[in-house]
């Protein structure tokens, strides 16, 4: 009995298999112009220029929020996936930072792309897997039967309180995706699979301004915990090897996690740096994941296959495998690509930050 077989007959088959074939029909990403350089928050207080997370990180401006940045990576989504909006059944928004504590960002969406009111429209909470969450909904209605296109979108903006280590990392944009039957897709999804657990990492109580975090706790126990079981698991019950992808994206608070779990899962950096954007745009937080599958679509040829896994505090990692279809090839270039954006650059100091982030109240 092969290692793939004894899994299965020990745990049995826990992907989440759809009824009908479901693929990527669409996806655009977006990410705001400003940037904010690591070092420059460093500067304001006192750490050290060296061994920063990152390089630097994007900002949403003072005209945007997760509403608006959605309503981006949707249109962008929308024109590869050359379908009519009002097609779409469905429009759900994963975020940790919905503009309203009580008004939903889905509808505001829906309504803004021209899609139907006859309509599933809604947010998605789950941390930073907000998105890919979203994604595995959508997935399950499309292969239901209940609808032929469904759009998922993981957005954020930052949160990092000012002064704690989040505030180098935390960052704003995120990704859109359309999935719908596979014969029209631009990519199939081969696998999907969950896990969770209540492992308190990282979280923000109601009325709290700023999240806070269990430091170290949120890498072994959190972080490397739960990406690492759910990408060694789709693998140990789908019988891929990591050779047998091209590309390989994980949810990257920062460079060093993702780069330490791709190299225990015996992943090689190749595979790995197309996707792990946190170094030029920070922790995207429910979009991170996302947006760096969008970097490597935007260069996949057919044939290519992709793991993706994202992670989400709280805890719990999603994870999907992705074979690439022809289609891409005439669909790449039907939008700006994220590395359009990510070149799409103004650089601002840290008093325009605290700014555009609405760090000073005035009374």
């Amino acid at each position: 009995m092969s290692e793939n077989e004894e899994t299965k007959a020990q745990h049995g088959n826990l992907l989440l298999k759809p009824r009908v074939g479901v693929g990527i029909v669409g996806y655009g990403a977006y990410v705001p112009r400003y940037r904010l350089p690591a070092k420059e928050v460093a500067r304001i207080w006192g750490g050290n220029d060296e061994g920063l997370p990152i390089i630097e990180k994007a900002v949403a401006g003072l005209d945007e929020d997760v509403i608006t940045m959605s309503i981006e990576a949707a249109r962008n989504a929308l024109k590869r996936a050359e379908i009519d909006p009002l097609e779409l059944r469905a429009v759900w928004v994963g975020s940790e930072s919905h503009p309203y504590a009580v008004k939903p960002s889905g509808t505001v969406v829906a309504e803004a792309i021209g899609a139907s009111r006859n309509i599933s429209a809604g947010d998605w909470e789950f941390a930073c897997k907000a998105g890919s969450e979203a994604m595995v909904a959508a997935i399950g209605m499309v292969g239901s039967g209940m609808g032929r296109y469904a759009m998922a979108i993981g957005m954020d903006t930052a949160q990092g309180k000012p002064g704690d280590a989040l505030e180098y990392t935390a960052s704003s944009g995120g990704a859109a995706y359309i999935f719908g039957p596979v014969a029209e897709s631009l990519a199939t999804i081969e696998a999907a699979y969950s896990y969770v657990s209540d492992t308190p990492d990282f979280w923000r109580r109601a009325h709290a301004v700023y999240p806070e975090h269990g430091q170290r706790f949120t890498g072994e126990p959190a972080y490397f915990d739960h990406v690492t079981s759910a990408t060694r698991l789709i693998m140990e019950q789908t019988g891929f090897k990591p050779s047998d992808f091209a590309y390989v994206v994980f949810h990257q608070p920062n460079t060093k996690f993702p780069t330490r779990v791709g190299k225990e899962l015996g992943f090689t950096p190749e595979q790995i740096k197309t996707g792990l954007l946190s170094p030029v745009i920070g922790n995207t937080y429910s979009g991170a994941s996302l947006i760096g599958l969008t970097a490597i679509l935007d260069i996949a040829k057919p044939g290519d296959r992709i793991l993706m896994t994202s992670y989400g505090s709280g805890a719990g990692s999603d994870s999907f495998v992705i074979k690439v279809r022809k289609p891409i090839l005439e669909r790449q270039a039907k939008a700006l690509k994220t590395q359009d954006y990510i070149a799409r650059r103004t650089e601002i100091d840290y008093a325009t930050y605290v700014r555009y982030r609405g760090e000073i109240v005035v009374k």
